[in-house]
């Protein structure tokens, strides 16, 4: 591997720690190196080896072929699967030190709803413990059909902040709060640099441009889970 490369995956590397939000010893006990070994590796001073890739496509859920190219998108969209009973998610094992949040909010609903109006303590229904989730994520549900079949109606999707909303992984989909109402989109380029596109996996939906000055906060969807109701 040569050392423009090399320097490329180190970037991508770092770039998730800092969207996970944690340290090189956090990060290093996530996927399960030395701590003195990922610090050689992020400072160059050891050749990325194909094991310790392997170890961030397996235990972070990371697509290979954008950790290696940059192409595709960084986070796959192979989907979860919930119990529901009676429309409500199980309560799965987990605690409010050990699982990720389950909120009775929709994510496309509400135009005013702020983060704290959407992720207040009294809307949580439930803990999950589910692999390869960032501990910075929050699920809520989704409502609609303009993301099926990626995100059927009802389902749930598990969400986080982004540490700056002015780096945008293009490809990626959003939870993205406008002025009058908050969708859940992938974020495409504009021709216009001030502006993005808002585009729908359901084709019957149209694009959206939108000023980049007109999207008040964005929520990075990391995982999305599907629900399977049993009678």
């Amino acid at each position: 591997m040569d050392s423009q490369k090399n320097a490329e995956i180190i970037a991508r590397i770092k770039y998730l720690m800092k969207e996970m939000g944690v340290k090189q010893v956090q990060f290093a006990e996530r996927i399960g190196v030395d701590t003195s070994n990922l610090s050689k590796y992020l400072n160059a001073h050891m050749p990325l080896s194909d094991s310790f890739l392997n170890r961030l496509v397996v235990n972070l859920g990371v697509s290979k072929e954008w950790l290696l190219d940059g192409t595709d998108l960084p986070f796959g969209k192979t989907p979860v699967c919930l119990d529901a009973n009676d429309g409500h998610v199980a309560v799965m094992s987990g605690d409010a030190t050990t699982a990720t949040p389950v909120y009775d909010v929709d994510a496309t609903a509400g135009a005013s709803s702020g983060r704290n109006e959407l992720f207040a303590s009294e809307n949580i229904v439930g803990w999950v413990n589910l692999p390869n989730m960032s501990p910075n994520c929050r699920i809520v549900r989704v409502s609609g059909d303009s993301m099926a079949p990626v995100i059927q109606d009802g389902d749930f999707v598990a969400v986080r902040e982004v540490s700056n909303p002015n780096q945008i992984y293009w490809g990626q989909i959003y939870v993205v709060q406008l002025d009058d109402f908050r969708v859940v989109k992938y974020l495409r380029r504009h021709t216009d640099p001030n502006m993005v596109v808002l585009r729908s996996e359901n084709p019957n939906y149209d694009d959206m441009d939108v000023l980049r000055t007109d999207i008040h906060e964005m929520l990075l969807v990391q995982h999305v889970l599907h629900i399977n109701s049993r009678l």
